[in-house]
């Protein structure tokens, strides 16, 4: 029998991967009952069919059998079930109601013993996972371009499979591309023949950290564990702008013990990539709108690269607990722009984190500003606000300036260490806490109210914000302009991207004629930084600035991350004519758009797509 399973198939045949601890946990976003049956491994093997937009093939699934009488419950999305296999016999196909948020139950009753499944699928060509790029919409302009996107419950709507961040389950893939295209893969073992690659996660993954890409892609080398991935006409400046990478994973081992995964390459994707980075295991994906050529937007590399610890490495084991993968990933890549770029560069972007969270928390209602936020009945991206990365960073700051940032250190790599491939609950967590830092010093536990930070709404009071001096810098300047100076005689030689933006969003209430010289002195409307422009357009429209008009329909139409494209939509919905403006700009520019931004797009501008 074993001669005739795929790749994928006889590794994990061959050595299984030992069971997953039991994770009695219940997930509200998924239909998997784990705790009777759990998904060990699964293999896939798909091809691509870029003319129909479908993925097409089958996936085997490895099971643990908790309760050998329960059936295998899968989620699903939008998925064509062609057939079942189980124990070398068809079985139904029994798809349950389908449900707004979670798609729709897949239920496989299984034969005393069978601990292997087979189904054959394809995907919709409607799949929100998968978004296929036309060649226009990629950096080359002369091939089509394919990438997944999971987080947070989108796998299931290109594999049916139990989709939980509570289920971690090492995988295999064999995809096959059309000739010239490549695929590639957030696996720590890669293979290609040709269109066909092969791949495996050894080590046990969440399903949202299961990513695929393919187009016209090469690689360079910048490490012996490092390469980046981009299309030809991206990857030398791609390359430039991340060449501290292997700086930032040494500094990121010394303080919070070593690497697990092998490789980490960073995919650099065409502008319609709804985030500037997810968190792949060993492929990091990241938009474009990072590379500012001068390295002053890399943080998000150390985002997402702080993720192979908090989030990957330790997972939170529902949506709720959300805020164990931003919260700690934002306070390790805070540390870690420290430890390669100075407390300068760390302190500027913490002062601007937390200011886009005190304005994002005079937006939303008391329950959405609470860590542990309550996401039941609702889409998780719901509770993908600022909440989870920016006050869960801040609840950190806190207990490193109450403890000690020794004390800290070695209570992270503790928790990084004795829960390493796990998913994880607030309340375990907080067990944790209480064990390892607040029983053994009461008198320090007593200056941090740690159900305060978690339970409840706004940003407690305590919260650390380090002073910056290169800030005050630009507040001098700022001032300066208030005053009456000229915007050509400011003072700005060798500010960077951090300080502009601290500028811009400082000035009050500026005339169109005050904009029109700024803009005749720093060129805003023409930046090539997509942080700095995307700031600069919505202050313009907020003041009536119409001469970026052009440069704002450019922008929409061309950039698909979402955290640029709520603010400029929600601008021209505050503006006297926007909301047609945005209207008729969102019609033409939608079908750019992930579905991830879409979603969002869509209730804010009461946009109802035909056929929905």
């Amino acid at each position: 029998m074993l001669s005739i399973l795929p790749f994928g198939l006889l590794w994990a045949c061959a050595a299984p991967p030992p069971p997953a601890a039991p994770m009695p946990v219940h997930d509200v976003h998924s239909f998997a009952r784990p705790d009777q049956v759990r998904v060990q491994h699964l293999d896939l093997d798909l091809t691509l069919d870029f003319d129909a937009h479908v993925a097409r093939g089958r996936v085997t699934l490895m099971l643990e059998r908790i309760d050998p009488d329960a059936p295998l419950v899968l989620d699903t999305d939008g998925l064509q079930i062609d057939c079942i296999e189980v124990d070398n016999a068809s079985v139904p196909v029994l798809l349950g109601e389908e449900d707004p948020h979670l798609g729709r139950a897949l239920t496989i009753h299984l034969p005393p013993g069978i601990d292997c499944v087979t189904i054959h699928y394809a995907t919709a060509p409607t799949a929100e996972a998968m978004q296929w790029l036309a060649p226009e919409q990629t950096n080359g302009g002369t091939r089509p371009f394919l990438f997944t996107q999971g987080q947070a419950i989108l796998t299931r709507s290109w594999i049916p499979l139990q989709d939980s961040p509570a289920v971690r389950c090492t995988w295999s893939a064999k995809i096959t591309a059309p000739a010239g295209l490549v695929p590639v893969m957030s696996a720590d073992v890669r293979s290609w023949d040709g269109p066909v690659g092969c791949f495996q996660m050894t080590k046990p993954v969440p399903s949202y950290l299961i990513a695929l890409a393919c187009g016209d892609l090469t690689s360079r080398d910048i490490s012996p564990r490092c390469a980046i991935w981009a299309e030809p006409a991206t990857i030398d400046r791609a390359a430039a702008e991340f060449a501290d990478t292997e700086s930032m994973i040494a500094a990121c081992e010394e303080l919070f013990g070593p690497y697990r995964w092998g490789r980490y390459d960073v995919l650099v994707l065409p502008p319609s990539f709804p985030f500037g980075g997810m968190e792949n295991p060993c492929l990091t994906f990241a938009t474009p709108t990072i590379l500012a050529g001068d390295k002053s937007l890399v943080a998000l590399i150390a985002h997402e690269l702080a993720h192979s610890w908090s989030g990957n490495l330790v997972t939170n084991a529902t949506w709720r607990d959300f805020w164990l993968n931003e919260g700690f990933t934002v306070y390790l890549e805070n540390r870690i722009m420290e430890h390669v770029y100075g407390k300068d560069r760390s302190a500027m972007e913490i002062v601007l984190g937390v200011q886009g969270l005190r304005e994002e928390l005079a937006t939303l209602p008391d329950a959405d500003q609470r860590l542990h936020i309550d996401l039941a009945g609702r889409n998780p991206d719901d509770g993908m606000t600022q909440v989870p990365y920016e006050k869960g960073a801040a609840f950190l700051r806190r207990l490193e300036q109450v403890f000690g940032r020794a004390r800290m250190d070695a209570f992270l790599r503790a928790w990084f260490d004795q829960h390493a491939f796990r998913s994880l609950t607030t309340a375990d967590f907080l067990a944790f806490l209480d064990q390892e830092l607040l029983r053994g010093d009461p008198q320090r536990a007593a200056q941090i109210d740690v159900p305060r930070w978690v339970e409840a709404g706004g940003l407690p009071g305590d919260a650390p914000v380090p002073d910056s001096a290169l800030f005050a810098q630009v507040d001098a300047v700022v001032a300066a302009l208030q005053g009456g100076a000229a915007p050509a005689s400011l003072d700005t030689k060798g500010w960077v991207t951090q300080q502009w933006l601290r500028f811009l969003g400082e000035l009050k209430d500026p005339s169109p004629e005050q904009l029109a010289a700024l803009d005749q002195a720093f060129a805003f409307t023409r930046s090539g930084n997509s942080e700095i422009l995307a700031k600069w357009l919505e202050l313009a429209i907020d003041h009536g600035y119409r001469a970026v008009d052009r440069r704002l329909d450019l922008f929409l139409m061309t950039v698909g991350r979402r955290k640029f494209l709520t603010p400029l939509y929600q601008a021209l919905l505050r503006a006297e004519d926007g909301k047609a403006r945005a209207t008729a700009i969102y019609t033409k520019a939608r079908p750019r758009y992930h579905a991830v931004a879409q979603r969002t797009l869509d209730d804010l501008l009461g946009f109802h797509p035909a056929g929905k």
